[in-house]
């Protein structure tokens, strides 16, 4: 079960709650997840997941939940379903290629104006995720490999991504436009 790091550090969110109460719910009563107040940002939440194949439809649900309960009304939400193959990317990567000490964690920042989001995985391996940032010239992908598509799908989907070091290891991250309400798809 995933776990939230600890009390809030900067207070409830705008309109006086600890973050979505899908969040919430991971912690149990009375605990909220890990609420970061950033000068500018209008919520982030810190969730600590476990280092399984598990932790993959987790953070896709957490992802999905998050953008969800925060309400069409919400000026400048990125994209709820690229925003969870990303994710679903990056954890996935992290169980994958991380020697399992540790948990994962799920770090998700929303933006101010114009909006969007950036959301990071936190694992314990300090090596750099593959060619993220910086692809060798001519690299192409095989589409008949089953492995080497999730780094060229972050790159291609988020409007910004890399890595960097941590003091238990290294955050790997990627960061998705706000999408005008009048443009966003009806639930």
């Amino acid at each position: 079960m995933p776990e939230a790091t600890g009390p809030p550090a900067g207070g409830p969110t705008p309109g006086g709650s600890a973050g979505p109460p899908s969040l919430r719910a991971l912690t149990g009563p009375g605990e909220p997840p890990t609420h970061l107040a950033a000068a500018g940002s209008p919520a982030s939440w810190r969730v600590r997941l476990p280092h399984t194949t598990a932790a993959v439809p987790i953070a896709r649900h957490l992802i999905r939940a998050a953008l969800t309960d925060l309400g069409p009304e919400t000026v400048g939400l990125p994209d709820s379903d690229t925003a969870e193959l990303l994710t679903a990317e990056l954890v996935a990567n992290a169980v994958e290629h991380t020697a399992g000490l540790g948990p994962i964690e799920l770090v998700v920042e929303l933006l101010s104006a114009p909006g969007g989001c950036q959301i990071e995985v936190h694992d314990s391996q300090p090596a750099r995720p593959g060619e993220l940032d910086d692809p060798a010239p001519g690299t192409e992908v095989d589409p008949w490999q089953e492995h080497g598509r999730g780094l060229l799908l972050i790159r291609a989907l988020s409007s910004d991504c890399g890595h960097r070091p941590t003091a238990h290891g290294k955050a790997v991250w990627f960061t998705l436009p706000g999408i005008p309400a009048q443009r966003r798809p009806t639930p």
